[in-house]
C-alpha cells in the first residue's frame, strides 16, 4: 500500500514539475535560433522546389534569392518602424478596456460584475485554447515567389 501511495505521489509531483515551464532568456535565444534555422531550411527547400518546378537557371535562382533578401530587409524595416505605433495602440486599448471595466462596475451590482468578469475570463480562455488547437490559425501567406515568369 505504501508503494502505491508513493508511486502516485511521484507521478503527481512529476506531472506538476512538467506543467511548470520556466523560460529563461537562454531558452528564448535557443528557440529563436532554432526557428531561424528552420526558416532557412524551408527557404532552401522552397527555392529548390521552385528551381525544379519552373526549370530555373542559376542566374534566375540568384536573382530570386536577392529579391527575397531585399524583401526581408524591407519587411523588417517596416516592422521596426511600426513598433512604436503598435505599442501606442496597445496602450490606448488597455486604457479603453480599463475605462469600460470601471463603467461596468458602476452599472452592475457586485454579483453581476463578478459574473461578468468570470464570463469574460472564460471566453478569453476559450479563445486561447482555440488558438492553441489551431482552430483560429490564419491562412499561410503567399510570398508571391511562385509567380516568377
Amino acid at each position: 500500500m505504501k508503494k502505491l501511495i508513493l508511486a502516485i505521489a511521484m507521478i503527481g509531483m512529476g506531472s506538476f514539475a512538467m506543467a511548470q515551464q520556466i523560460t529563461t532568456p537562454q531558452d528564448k535565444q535557443a528557440r529563436r535560433a532554432e526557428m531561424q534555422q528552420k526558416m532557412q531550411e524551408r527557404e532552401q527547400e522552397h527555392m529548390a522546389q521552385m528551381q525544379k518546378d519552373l526549370n530555373l537557371n542559376q542566374t534566375q535562382v540568384n536573382q530570386i534569392k536577392a529579391l527575397n533578401e531585399k524583401r526581408k530587409v524591407e519587411m523588417k524595416a517596416t516592422f521596426d518602424q511600426n513598433k512604436e505605433n503598435r505599442e501606442a495602440q496597445m496602450d490606448q486599448m488597455k486604457a479603453k478596456r480599463a475605462q469600460m471595466d470601471a463603467d461596468m462596475k458602476n452599472i452592475l451590482t457586485p454579483q453581476q460584475y463578478d459574473k461578468w468578469q468570470a464570463d469574460r475570463k472564460a471566453k478569453m480562455e476559450q479563445r486561447k485554447q482555440g488558438m492553441k488547437d489551431g482552430k483560429m490559425m490564419r491562412k499561410p501567406m503567399n510570398t508571391g515567389a511562385a509567380e516568377v515568369k
